[in-house]
């Protein structure tokens, strides 16, 4: 995982070499709905894997016994966390496409535990390009230190920072909720957007995690090369 010195040390750009073939894989126009749910999926695993084992940490949490009669210490993670997906992309990074029976989030296989899940619902207005927020779930109570179950972390899942107007409204929310650190899961980004995200909040309040980063974003607010719209690939909304 590499932190580019443009971006500063909140920012991070995998460079797992199974992650790079499955990235350049789903920028391909020849990819389907089903092959861009798998990939959207396995490149999350990666990029959420790299992000959780530098953001958390565990901790003893009691004793257990194993099969031969031996005692061990049971361990769990801290801080406290909820995965926050941004309608509808984000539900790529959500939902197991090999099952559908129960959906597993990506994130969540990961976890030792099931952890809340909330969804904030943002699109961007097609001529200003700004986010207008439609959904938001959040409970009306906020995380405090009064409230040990609440989290801490929120995990945002958001597939492509363009412009970074989502990523950055998504975070100030999350941060007004009450939670001390927001890390930010994406597949691709553009520089421009990802500073921008990358600036919000306090020092070290927030994070980005990426799978990739490319230069330019057009006039329509998309990432060139980029991989299109996330949303409309997944869910067959292409030319709505």
């Amino acid at each position: 995982m590499d932190s580019f010195t443009a971006f500063g040390p909140s920012v991070h750009i995998s460079t797992h070499p199974c992650l790079r073939a499955k990235l350049s894989q789903l920028r391909s126009i020849d990819a389907n709905a089903r092959e861009t749910k798998t990939l959207v999926h396995d490149i999350t695993l990666i990029v959420g894997c790299e992000a959780l084992a530098a953001c958390l940490k565990s901790t003893p949490s009691g004793t257990g016994e194993t099969p031969v009669g031996s005692p061990y210490t049971v361990e769990t993670i801290l801080p406290h966390l909820a995965l926050v997906p941004i309608l509808r992309s984000g539900l790529g990074m959500l939902d197991d496409p090999r099952t559908y029976i129960t959906l597993k989030p990506a994130i969540q296989t990961l976890l030792p535990d099931p952890v809340p899940v909330h969804h904030l619902g943002l699109f961007r207005e097609p001529t200003t390009l700004q986010p207008v927020e439609y959904y938001n779930n959040l409970p009306y109570h906020r995380p405090s230190d009064t409230n040990p179950t609440y989290p801490d972390l929120a995990i945002l899942l958001d597939p492509i920072i363009a412009t970074g107007g989502t990523s950055v409204a998504a975070i100030q929310t999350l941060l007004e909720w009450g939670v001390k650190k927001v890390i930010v899961i994406s597949v691709l980004g553009s520089e421009a957007g990802v500073k921008r995200a990358a600036a919000e909040g306090a020092e070290g309040q927030v994070e980005i995690w990426l799978g990739g980063c490319d230069k330019d974003v057009n006039d329509r607010g998309m990432i060139r090369p980029g991989m299109g719209d996330v949303g409309d690939r997944l869910f067959l909304t292409i030319g709505k």
